[in-house]
Order: structure tokens, then C-alpha cells, then sequence
């Protein structure tokens, strides 16, 4: 079976004049990428599916790129949320920000594809259209370049000068070697200059350092979405005086843009420094087909009064005076009236009644329930039976290739043998009845005709919580580094890496070769100042000892630092020693060695309901590698509110019960409560 088989079962029903509505119904589970697809598919245009929110944006991104065949061209494109609150002091990352830049860059041109956004998302004023083409450099080999003027340029668009490249929006220049992490690229460039011309440019990888393929052209798209131009810069100062009552070099926000310098939380101002501000269907080929999900009206709704309510606890500060909600933002109204020109579908899971024209109701079935539960009789009992019933081929999808092993050995363990599949088109082009294959996809589907159900892992093991900004390791103590200045008050004791205890001032701008510049202030003992780099922010970190009104001072060049180090040092040492006595006694006497079930602890273990982060999973091994051992156990799981004790220690218990050992467990009461 082919993908286009699919394409003409889901043949939808589309509006052939701007302004006209089509409604699509019994769309379940996801089965709705399925029909956006055969909607490119039909109309060769450019879809832009609004969502209610940004997790079920999310969701059905992951859906569209699992569902789309293989020699597809279009593009499947998001286009992501600020991720702040409205009114919020802080800015959106920059890995978000390059993100939105090159899906505007790639809308201007864009004729057919798939672009999902969340409706609060749509509700943010946006840049201009000009501003990106205006605002954008073209660099090739070969081209002359002078490096003075070239960072001046950068740093007017918003680039950070830093020592070594490691996120969007950083540059570093040593001689003739220039590295950039331009917006809106995947990879940073190494550019090596001759003299003043362009020699060459190549990506390289920021951790090894090391140069890659070479490329001819790179394009710079400037690295936030508010200009700081003189001419931006002039206008946004115009309208702050007009719109804000009171001497503006009382806030500090006024002061920082006026000295070129962006501060935190600054797109809440950006209508300020634009003669007008487009929406995201101002940034759309007229020709586009717009998809609305269901529930969209209504939080619409509910994110404008997230937004007053927001404009009404933070308005009064006179140090940061906030724009109206109906000046930052579009309202619910202002989102009807910019998409009424729109050619439209409205979608909704349940089916529609009514026989008029423009009703589609697709040939999809409501997933189903199929646990699986180890502790049965028969585990797989619902699953066989659908199964059984189900005259149609079955597509098994698993969350990652571990899960999917985990997964094949439960279905082995009870004579179930479905076929490996690389993805959702080898199962339409392959014959097999059974097969298994690895996707981030929430939700499956049912189709009757043909038959054909995609089972996601969720409907066999339940919802697991998604926390993917959890998986990397953190290479610091998260703790104690300063991630943000707006972490530290004036006066609060910090502490530098290699000159020790001193306290925070705050921010001052210097002059390095005419060029301003932000540096942290520090004070040490005797009055003694230190200005670190903005970007050497990682040099500087929390002071985590006594209550801060008794943190030492040290003095700069008096070498009280490095003997406090030594002597910490010495102290370690002597720690270490009596640590390895005590382990070594320990080490000598048996403990209890427990046996590890592993199907009944594997199928215990699915009915947690959050996908465990990596100090969780690192103590959950630990404990049961201990339990499986014969030595003394003396491992202790501490940790805040909601850090995951109670489920390490549970399944410490499951293994000791199964053992038929007493086990006493310490039940927190709100958990009785549940």
C-alpha cells in the first residue's frame, strides 16, 4: 500500500475561494496529520495549522514529519513561542530567536508546505516585513571585508563579541580567524581572512574546535528581533517619551537602549521601535490555506486574560512602565479580523452531524486503550484480543530504540513477532501484518478502510510526561552557576574562579577602543574593583556558604584565595582518607543479596507517569545495583519536593517484596491522600 492510497481515502474536501470555510471532522488521535498531508498533497499550497497550544503544536509536528513520505519536498515548519510570560524581565533564548528569524526569512518566499504555530504564539506582535532583508548580510569568498566595520555591524544587530563561540548569536575574533554563530543556521562558520578579503569560509564544530566542509556563502540574519540601529534606536526613544509619562532616564530600561545595550525582556517594547508592527499573516503568501483546531477561540481567550491580568500586577512599577495589553499584543478580536481573507478549515475530533455542504468526516476511529499489565494472568490479554479482532495490518511505535527493544522482549516473552520497521512508509510499501518502529509520536490512529492501526506506546504502557530539555547532562553544579544576572542582587557575595569572595555591584559599560562594552562589577576587601566580561559570566558563580551578611572579603593580589583553596583542598584529602577506611570495613562485611526480576520490575516501572530525568535514572540503577549485590548497602536518596525520592524508593520495595522480604517504607501523607 502506498502512501498516495492514504492520500485518496483522506481526500479532503478543500475551499476553492478565499474566505470560504470547509469543517473536517472525526479526525482522532492522528489521524489529523494524515489529512493536513493529503491537503498539501491536493492543493499544492501552503498550509498554517494554529493549535490551541504549544505542546499540542509540538505534538502534531512530530505527527506531520512521522506521517510525511520520504520524497516529499515541501517543508514541515514551526514557528516556536517566546517561551516567556507576557510582561516577563526576561528574553527568549537564542537557539528560540534564530529559529523564528529563518522561518520568517523562509515564509517570504514560501509557496507550499506545512507551517504549525500555537495561537498564543499568533498573538505576538511581530517585526516588520523589511526588517530581515534590510537587516541581513551576505558574506562569500572572495568578498573584501573590513573587520573594524564588520563588528561594529554585528554588534549593532545584536551579536555578542565572546572569546570562544558557543551559541547562536556569538562571535569571536583572534587575527584572521573569524568564528560566528550566525541566526537562523544550524552550525557555526570559520572565517579566514587574507588581508582584508574573504580567503574562506567553513563550518566547524564549537567543541573539538576543528574545521569542516567548506561553503561559499553564508547569510547573517540579525540576532534579536528588535533593531538597534541610531534610526531605532532615535524612534524608540520618540515613542517612549510620548507614551510614558515622567523623566525617562529614571528607568533603566530607557538608559540601556539609549546607550545601545538590550536589555533583558526588551520584546515586550518592541512596537517602540517600529513605525508599525506586522502579525504572522502579514508575513504569508496571500494564497495560503489556513487550518484552525479545535478549542482555539476559546484559548485565545483565556491567554488575553492571562495577559491582563499579567499587565495589571507588574503596571505600576515607575521604573518600568509596561505597554498596554492592546499595544504588545493582538487580542482575540484582532486574531478573528486578520484571518477572515484566509481560505479556512476547522477541525475537530468529534464527528460532524449535519449534512451541509463543506462537511468532511474522515474515516477514522477513536484509539483505544490496550495496557498492557504484568501483574495479570495474561499481560497482553487486551492487546491480543484487539489484535484477534482487528482485520486490518498493525504498526507498533516505540519512543526511542531502547524503549523499542524494551518493548520487542515483552512481546517475545508472549509470542508476539512484529517486524522491525524503519519508519511509517516501509510499513505501507512492506506486506507484514505486525510491525515496530521508533517515532516520538503521542497519539496513534485506527482507519477502517483500509484497515490499518498505529498503536503509540503510550496506549500500551500510559501517558508519560515529555521532559526533553532534562536528557543532556549538565556539566556545572546548576546550582551554584549564575545563569542570569537577574539571579543577583546589589551587594550579594559572589565568587570569582580565580580571585575568590567578593561582592556584586552590578553592570557598567566601559569603552574598549571606542567600542561600549558591558562588564559585571565586583568589589573586593579595601575597596579593591574587578570588571569581568559579560561573557566570562561563567567565571562567576553563587557564594553558598554562611548567610551572606557573614561571607568573607578577600583582598585582590593578597593570596588569601589560594591558601583558603589549598586549605580546602588538605581538607578534602583528609576527608577522602577516613571515606576509604570506612568503605574498606564496610566492603568486608556480607549484606543481603537481592534477586532482580526483570520483566515484573520493567512492567512495574511503566506505570510511572513522567519520563525520569538523568539524576533519577542514575539513582534508581545505583539502588538496584546495590539491592543485586552481597555487600552492605549504605546509599541515602535525598533531594527537594518532587525530585523523585518517592519512586526510587518504591521501586527499591518492589524488589524487596518480590523477594518476600518485610520492607518498611515511609509513605509521605500526601500521597495517601492520592
Amino acid at each position: 500500500m502506498s502512501n498516495q492510497a492514504f492520500t485518496n481515502l483522506l481526500d479532503p474536501e478543500l475551499p476553492d475561494k478565499r474566505s470560504m470555510r470547509r469543517y473536517w471532522g472525526r479526525l482522532y488521535g492522528s489521524s489529523e496529520a494524515l489529512a493536513l498531508i493529503a491537503a498539501v498533497e491536493k492543493s499544492k499550497k501552503l498550509l498554517v495549522v494554529v493549535t490551541a497550544n504549544l505542546n499540542s503544536a509540538h505534538r502534531l509536528t512530530e505527527e506531520l514529519k512521522f506521517y510525511r513520505s520520504t520524497t516529499s519536498s515541501y517543508p514541515i515548519l514551526s514557528f516556536p513561542d517566546w517561551e516567556t510570560l507576557p510582561y516577563d524581565l526576561f528574553s527568549p533564548y537564542q537557539d528560540i530567536i534564530s529559529q523564528r528569524l529563518a522561518t520568517l526569512v523562509t515564509l517570504s518566499t514560501l509557496e507550499t508546505g506545512i507551517l504549525v504555530v500555537p495561537v498564543t504564539t499568533v498573538m505576538h506582535r511581530l517585526i516588520p516585513g523589511d526588517y530581515l532583508s534590510s537587516h541581513s548580510l551576505l558574506l562569500q569568498s572572495g568578498q573584501p571585508l573590513n573587520i573594524d566595520e564588520f563588528r561594529s555591524n554585528l554588534q549593532k544587530n545584536g551579536y555578542r563579541i565572546v572569546s570562544q563561540v558557543s551559541e547562536h548569536g556569538d562571535v569571536a575574533i583572534r587575527g584572521s580567524l573569524l568564528d560566528i554563530y550566525p541566526m537562523g543556521t544550524d552550525e557555526p562558520y570559520r572565517i579566514d581572512l587574507f588581508d582584508e578579503e574573504i580567503d574562506s569560509i567553513r563550518i566547524f564544530d564549537p567543541e573539538s574546535q576543528r574545521s569542516l566542509n567548506k561553503v561559499s556563502e553564508i547569510r547573517l540574519l540579525p540576532a534579536r528581533e528588535v533593531a538597534m540601529d541610531d534610526e531605532f534606536v532615535a524612534r524608540f526613544r520618540k515613542n517612549w517619551r510620548s507614551r510614558f509619562e515622567g523623566n525617562p532616564n529614571n528607568s533603566p530600561v530607557y538608559r540601556d537602549v539609549s546607550d545601545g545595550i538590550a536589555p533583558a525582556g526588551i520584546e515586550y517594547y518592541l512596537p517602540l521601535f517600529y513605525e508599525e508592527t506586522f502579525s504572522l499573516f502579514d508575513h504569508l503568501q496571500d494564497e495560503c490555506l489556513l487550518v484552525l483546531d479545535e478549542d482555539v477561540k476559546d484559548c485565545a481567550d483565556q491567554f488575553w486574560l492571562d495577559i491582563e491580568e499579567r499587565y495589571e500586577q507588574r503596571r505600576h512599577d515607575l521604573e518600568r512602565p509596561l505597554l498596554s495589553p492592546k499595544e504588545a499584543f493582538y487580542s482575540p478580536d484582532d486574531f478573528l479580523t486578520r484571518i477572515k481573507p484566509f481560505e479556512q478549515v476547522h477541525i475537530s475530533k468529534m464527528a460532524r452531524e449535519d449534512n451541509r455542504s463543506g462537511n468532511v468526516n474522515f474515516a477514522s476511529k477513536l484509539p483505544v486503550s490496550l495496557s498492557i499489565d504484568a501483574r495479570a494472568k495474561e499481560p497482553l490479554g487486551i492487546l491480543q484480543r484487539f489484535l484477534d479482532e482487528f482485520e486490518g495490518r498493525v504498526l507498533f511505535v516505540a519512543e526511542s530504540a531502547g524503549r523499542r527493544e524494551t518493548i520487542l522482549d515483552v512481546f517475545k516473552a508472549h509470542g508476539l513477532h512484529p517486524k522491525l520497521l524503519p519508519g511509517w512508509q516501509a510499513f505501507l510499501s512492506d506486506e507484514t501484518a505486525v510491525g515496530l518502529t521508533v517515532a516520538p509520536l503521542e497519539q496513534g490512529l485506527i482507519l477502517s478502510d483500509p484497515p490499518v492501526a498505529v498503536i503509540s506506546e503510550s496506549q500500551l504502557f500510559g501517558e508519560r510526561a515529555q521532559q526533553k530539555r532534562l536528557r543532556k547532562r549538565k556539566k556545572q553544579d546548576t546550582d551554584a552557576i549564575v545563569r542570569n544576572l537577574t539571579e543577583l542582587t546589589i551587594g550579594a557575595p559572589v565568587v570569582h574562579e580565580e580571585h575568590g569572595v567578593g561582592r556584586y555591584l552590578g553592570l557598567i559599560t566601559l569603552y574598549v577602543d571606542d567600542i561600549p562594552s558591558e562588564y559585571i562589577f565586583l568589589e573586593y576587601d579595601q575597596g579593591d574593583k574587578l570588571y569581568v566580561p559579560v561573557a566570562s559570566l561563567n567565571l562567576i558563580s553563587r557564594y553558598t556558604g554562611v548567610d551572606a551578611e557573614h561571607a568573607p572579603l578577600h583582598r585582590l593580589g593578597s593570596g588569601q584565595w589560594e591558601k583558603a583553596r589549598r586549605k580546602a583542598a588538605e581538607r578534602v584529602c583528609d576527608v577522602a582518607a577516613e571515606l576509604l577506611e570506612l568503605h574498606a570495613r564496610r566492603a568486608s562485611r556480607p549484606g543481603q543479596k537481592f534477586e532482580l526480576d526483570e520483566e515484573s520490575n520493567r512492567a512495574f516501572a511503566q506505570g510511572f507517569p513522567f519520563e525520569e530525568t538523568v539524576g533519577q535514572l542514575d539513582a534508581i540503577e545505583d539502588v538496584i545495583g546495590d539491592m543485586t549485590e552481597a555487600k552492605a548497602m549504605d546509599r541515602l536518596i535525598c533531594g527537594d519536593a518532587g525530585f523523585g525520592k518517592t519512586e526510587v524508593a518504591m521501586r527499591a520495595a518492589f524488589i524487596a517484596v518480590n523477594n518476600n522480604k518485610q520492607v518498611a517504607l515511609l509513605v509521605p501523607t500526601t500521597l495517601l491522600a492520592q
